[in-house]
């Protein structure tokens, strides 16, 4: 099974989960879409398991700062692009196992993903 996480390297919620999945030697590939970019199809397939609105972070201060007018009226739409031009604005870590999908850190979610 192959396992990767996304997300930028400073998020503390990255640092906690890395250090759950190496405290268990559960390997795994890091991707941090700050330097390594993230794919259209990728975030496509994201939304298309998880929906739009778990994986944009609005409560992050990218989004948080920007204008108004780019935060009214979200749709699934205006949020990918959002989301590939900002990578910063999508919840963390994002962990693929497999074909599933899990966002944000919870141990117990992680602790049944990686059975």
């Amino acid at each position: 099974m192959t396992i990767t996480m996304y997300g930028i390297t400073t998020c503390d919620t990255i640092k906690k989960a890395r250090v759950w999945l190496e405290g268990r030697d559960v390997p795994y590939r890091f991707h941090d879409y700050r330097a390594e970019g993230l794919e259209a199809d990728r975030l496509n397939g994201w939304v298309g398991k998880v929906g739009w609105e778990k994986l944009l972070n609005k409560g992050s201060t990218t989004f948080r700062e920007l204008p108004d007018k780019e935060k009214d009226a979200l749709d699934e739409k205006k949020a990918k692009a959002l989301m590939l031009a900002k990578p910063t604005m999508i919840k963390r870590p994002v962990l693929e196992v497999g074909d599933r999908i899990l966002v944000g850190f919870k141990p117990e979610a992680y602790e049944d993903a990686v059975k």
